[in-house]
């Protein structure tokens, strides 16, 4: 697959989810995956959208005025990338994302970010559905350890891997940075 002036959206990559208190994770390479793509597409002057998610609740680490709530400084947007503020799982949501990228004629989008579980998939399904090509940096996003339905505590690899697989094929394609990096005309 080839990949033609794609937008890098990233998801959630607030202070707050870099803490220890957010739980057991996966990936420890993410962060640094992620910041080579967000070096690569500034360097083409291609498309970036930040998402940002902002808490209805004011116990939530990303509530409003809440150091947690902030971008983590490797993440931070320049002026002229793109910022999405959403308060549910969901960047499309109530965000005018979907609008941004129509009127600019991006179809394309690479996504990474945070939770690969919720706010990752959850767009990414959203992406899909509304007919975006979508692929998913497998190495750029990350999962925390979470139990399943049935009470079991599900390591955070097994949580990303099942999430990835969720996108793999029905929304997205799944690849690696690299792989991506490969994929851009």
């Amino acid at each position: 697959m080839q990949l033609d002036h794609p937008a890098l959206v990233i998801i959630d990559m607030q202070q707050c989810m870099s803490s220890p208190a957010a739980g057991e994770r996966n990936n420890p390479e993410a962060e640094s995956q992620l910041a080579t793509l967000l070096g690569q597409w500034r360097a083409r002057g291609a498309p970036v959208v930040h998402v940002r998610h902002i808490s209805r609740s004011p116990a939530s680490g990303f509530a409003p005025g809440q150091p947690g709530a902030l971008f983590q400084p490797a993440f931070a947007p320049r002026e002229d990338e793109h910022v999405v503020e959403k308060n549910v799982p969901d960047a499309f949501v109530h965000s005018g994302l979907e609008r941004w990228l129509r009127v600019r004629g991006i179809g394309q989008l690479v996504v990474a970010g945070v939770s690969t579980n919720i706010s990752v998939e959850c767009s990414v399904r959203s992406a899909g559905n509304l007919g975006f090509t979508v692929t998913v940096a497998s190495d750029a996003c990350f999962a925390f350890a979470r139990r399943d339905h049935a009470g079991t505590l599900r390591p955070a690899d097994e949580v990303h891997a099942m999430s990835l697989a969720n996108l793999a094929g029905e929304y997205a394609v799944v690849a690696t940075s690299e792989q991506i990096m490969h994929m851009l005309a």
